[in-house]
Parts: structure tokens; C-alpha cells; sequence
């Protein structure tokens, strides 16, 4: 049966109808948006036991503490807001006399968008809820671009989703996917844009944060989403701001020893930069929405199988909407100016210079090729075996259409396309489909494809499918018999 979407007006006045939920709103940035539409939905006194604005810097800093290098609009700051106002109503309010209220702390810091309209705004929101009133508190925590061009504007959306938000922490907690679909209840992406939501508490264990990551960019709520190796989802702003990036683009399933050969590779040649500090450098492992639905629909299994090999070799993973790399590099150069990196194989830089991803733009394959090296860019290209024996296909002898082969000598002379040197000639063989295929097959080998105990991992948590009864069935059909 399809979700009936509710007015914002109908949420406020439903919460505010239920007697057992009660809490407060504490809003700094862009004013008391959240709390005006159950001011106005009436019955507000049966939901709100206060409501505040911490607007002058020194008050909210005498409240909730001062935040490192004088950010507000910032996690942190959101998280002492909703733990110092939960922390008061439990405080303020006896149990005795309140049996039955499911206590709530909602809090947004938000910047909306400034005079010159050079920056778009954005900001944090959270909830602090109870489900019952025996219950420990769950936290519901998420970031959002704003897109509009207008203040006001911007804080009506900011109203909405807030009111979206806590509707969905009491109606929809137990149906996480449609909780987050529930937040663009009479919203859309051009006003706004969620690129991290994370849920935790007694009734969230069961909930994978990586996939919410994973619904994001799945559901057009977003196009980038980063998680880091012990599965946290992190905002990118916050990772890649300023930063050197280094990223590799991958199906990683599973991950092989040439993925790990590329990637030390890459990130010895890359560290030798004279503009990169390799303290103040992020390395993504980049799986694309287009990879993951390779098979005609996403499989979340599939997803997190690849997701726990990747996270165990403690690598910070990125999904994106983005399948062309100019578009990747875009996304990046929103964070950074500092340089860039990629790794690619020599089939991606084939594809590369194929003209059917760029006939969607004037510019054709010389406007991708702009945004890409008009910015600091370095491309590391891992050579690949060619068809003839003892065949290694590097930079200097792939096949490009004469059309773009001044363009590719272009990149070549000016450095800007690397081959990598130091690379392990013995693990050019293998093929991350051919592992694939071998271990949905039960057929032994691909454990020397993969890397130290990524074999014994597959192996144990059973992923992509590996059968270990099929497994033992074809070892001992294909072993010797004893004589």
C-alpha cells in the first residue's frame, strides 16, 4: 500500500496530538523554522516543554561550549546541543509525575545563503527520541545542502524537513528506507540535498549505516556518499575540505592483489608531488552507482560484501552517481584546490577518450577534458598485459583514435598522464571477474588472486556468494584419488 504523504502541518498537529511525546527545539542559524509549524499547527503545549535560540556566538558558547577553530555549523556542535537539552529534560522532568512521555532533544545549526550569494549554505540537524519511556534514547543525525537562491526560502525548507524528521523518528523508525524517503515528503533535490544520514540506538541495531549511504545516492537524495573503514558515514565536506585526494575507481569484487598493487603504487608516485602532503591526504576506494547495478538492480548483499572486504583493509570508501571521471573530478574540486590523483588501469583510460560519454555536452569530449585538466590533476596509469606474449600495454603504445591522439600526446608530454614503474608483474593476470566467477562456482584458485586473509574472510562470512559445501564438492572432485 503507497505511503499517504502528510502536509507538514499535518505532522506538527498529529505529533502534537499524541500526549506522550514531548521534548525540546533548540534551532541556531536560521531562526526557530522547526518549531514555528507546531507553534502553528495548535495543541503545541502537549509537545513542547521549550524552545531556543542560541543565536549570539558567546551565549552558545557560554551553553554548550566552544567549538575548535570557532565552527557552528558543524556535527559537534549539533551533538552538544541535543545531548545538553535531552540531558535537561530528563533532569527537569520527574519520571514520578511523567510516566508515559517518550522524551525528545531536535536541534539544528544552519547557515543559509549569504548576501552575495557565493555560498549556498548548509547545516546539521538531529534528534535525540525516545520510542518508549523505559527505552535508552536513539540519535537520528543527517546533513543537507541548501539549493535555493533565497534566505527565506531556504529556512521554509529547513522548517519542513525538520518537522519531515521527527515524524518520521515516531512513525517510521521501524522502516528505516522509509523513513529516508519520508524526509522529501513535499520537498525535492533542487531545494534540497541530504549526503550524510546516520542512525544509532536500541532501535537502530539492526540498521547498516552503509546502506542509509547507500539509499542516498540510490534514491537521487544525493550523488556522493563516503563511509569510513569501521562503517561510520562521514560528510565529505568535512573529510576532503582542503585536502589532497587520491582516489581509485574500482568494481572491487572482491578486491585483488592488483587493486592493492595499484593503490600502493599510485600513492608512492603521488606522495613524490611536489604540492602533496601526505599527512593532509585522503585515499578513496570509489565504487559508482552505474557498477553496483551492473547486474540490472542493485544487490545490497553484493554491496556489503564488498564494502566489509574494502573496510577491513581500512580503506575509506566513496559510492557515487558519478560515471564519467570529469565529473568525479568536479565533485572533488568543490572541497579542494590542492592536487588531485587518480589511478586507473589501462582499460579506463581507454575509455576515457571514448566520445559517446561526452555527446551530452556542447563541448563534447573537450569540455569533459577541461574540467578535468584544468585543475591540479595527476593521473597514474597501471599498465595492463596485452594480447601478445610478454605484451605490456602502457601509455606510450594504446590504441587512441587518431581524432584525439593530439589531445592524449598533450596530456602525455606535459606530464600529466604518469605510468607507474614499480608495479608487481606478477599479479597482471588476474581478473577481479574471473575470482568472481570462481568462487560462485566453488572452484578453488582464485584464494592467490586476493589479498592476505581477504580468502579466509570470503571463506568465513560466506561472501558473494561462496557455497563452502559446493567448494568441498568440486575440491575432492577435481583431487587426486589415492592409489
Amino acid at each position: 500500500m503507497e505511503r499517504v504523504i502528510l502536509t507538514a502541518k499535518q505532522k506538527a498537529l498529529r505529533l502534537n496530538l499524541d500526549p506522550s511525546i514531548y521534548g525540546t527545539f533548540s534551532e541556531i542559524g536560521a531562526g526557530q523554522e522547526v518549531v514555528r509549524h507546531f507553534f502553528r499547527a495548535g495543541g503545541a503545549s502537549g509537545t513542547i516543554a521549550k524552545t531556543m535560540s542560541a543565536y549570539d556566538k558567546d551565549v552558545s558558547d557560554a551553553i554548550y561550549g566552544k567549538e575548535e577553530k570557532n565552527r557552528y555549523v558543524c556535527e559537534p556542535r549539533l551533538r552538544k546541543m541535543i545531548n545538553h537539552e535531552y540531558g535537561l529534560t530528563e533532569e527537569r522532568l520527574n519520571r514520578d509525575v511523567h510516566p508515559s512521555k517518550k522524551f525528545f532533544s531536535y536541534a539544528n545549526t544552519v547557515a543559509t545563503i549569504d548576501f552575495k550569494k557565493r555560498y549556498k549554505g548548509h547545516g546539521w540537524m538531529g534528534i535525540k527520541f525516545q520510542t518508549s519511556p523505559e527505552k535508552a534514547p536513539n540519535e537520528v543525525i543527517c546533513h543537507v545542502h541548501l539549493h535555493e537562491n533565497d534566505a527565506a526560502l531556504q529556512q521554509e525548507t529547513i522548517g519542513v524537513i525538520g518537522v519531515n524528521m521527527l515524524y518520521g523518528c515516531y512513525f517510521y523508525y521501524q522502516n528505516p528506507t522509509e523513513f529516508l524517503k519520508s524526509l522529501y515528503d513535499n520537498l525535492d533535490r533542487d531545494q534540497i540535498e541530504i549526503d550524510m544520514i546516520s542512525m544509532e540506538g536500541p532501535d537502530f541495531e539492526q540498521v547498516d549505516n552503509r546502506l542509509l549511504s547507500l539509499q542516498l545516492v540510490k534514491n537521487g537524495m544525493t550523488d556522493a556518499v563516503i563511509f569510513s573503514p569501521d562503517g561510520k558515514n562521514l560528510q565529505p565536506a568535512d573529510l576532503l575540505y582542503k585536502k589532497n585526494i587520491l582516489a581509485i575507481r574500482g568494481s572491487f569484487r572482491p578486491v585483488t592483489k592488483v587493486n592493492i598493487d595499484m593503490i600502493i603504487n599510485g600513492y608512492n608516485a603521488f606522495v613524490k608531488e611536489n604540492r602533496v602532503d601526505p599527512d593532509d591526504l585522503k585515499v578513496l576506494f570509489e565504487i559508482t552507482l552505474s557498477n553496483l547495478k551492473a547486474d540490472g538492480s542493485i544487490d545490497e548483499q553484493d554491496f556489503l560484501d564488498r564494502a566489509d572486504i574494502l573496510c577491513s583493509l581500512g580503506q575509506t570508501v566513496m559510492i557515487s552517481n558519478y560515471s564519467e571521471y570529469y565529473k568525479l573530478i568536479q565533485y572533488f574540486s568543490t572541497f579542494t584546490k590542492k592536487r588531485m590523483g587518480l589511478i586507473m588501469g589501462v582499460n579506463h583510460m581507454i575509455e576515457l577518450f571514448n566520445e559517446k560519454y561526452y555527446r551530452d555536452l556542447n563541448g563534447g569530449i573537450l569540455e569533459a577534458f577541461g574540467v578535468l585538466f584544468t585543475r591540479d590533476l595527476k593521473v597514474y596509469l597501471y599498465p595492463s598485459q596485452g594480447e601478445k606474449e610478454n605484451e605490456l600495454l602502457t601509455s606510450s603504445n594504446i590504441v587512441v583514435h587518431p581524432r584525439l591522439r593530439p589531445l592524449y600526446d598533450y596530456l602525455i608530454n606535459n606530464g600529466r598522464v604518469v605510468d607507474l614503474q614499480d608495479f608487481d608483474p606478477e599479479v597482471l593476470w588476474i581478473q577481479s571477474r574471473e575470482a568472481l566467477q570462481m568462487i560462485k562456482n566453488g572452484v578453488s584458485g582464485w584464494e592467490k588472486m586476493v589479498p592476505n586473509y581477504v580468502d579466509v574472510m570470503i571463506k568465513k562470512d560466506r561472501l558473494f556468494g561462496f557455497d563452502p559445501e559446493l567448494f568441498e564438492q568440486k575440491n575432492k572432485a577435481e583431487s587426486p584419488k589415492e592409489s
